[in-house]
């Protein structure tokens, strides 16, 4: 069942809403009778997740955390300055 109530009474009366939605209610909340939003029931997951159902389906390069090339100067002095003497 769809009930519409104002911005007012959805405010003043919220946790009352959020049963009725948990009871499978839908509330569309207006403001000067134009609705501007609906409150509905959380659709949950109706199936288990699977582990490893995405095994295969991607992969890491080998050089993934090394970014090589012209990167080592600039770590290597990133590296450099914390090591530096703050005296």
């Amino acid at each position: 069942m769809e009930k519409q109530v104002n911005v007012y009474e959805a405010k003043s009366q919220l946790s009352k809403l959020l049963e009725q939605v948990e009871n499978g209610d839908e509330i569309v909340i207006a403001r000067n009778g134009r609705p501007i939003a609906k409150l509905v029931p959380l659709q949950r997951l109706t199936s288990p997740r699977t582990p490893g159902a995405w095994k295969g389906k991607g992969w890491i390069a080998d050089d993934f955390d090394d970014p090589g090339g012209e990167y080592d100067e600039v770590i290597d002095a990133w590296y450099r300055k914390l090591d530096a003497d703050p005296a």
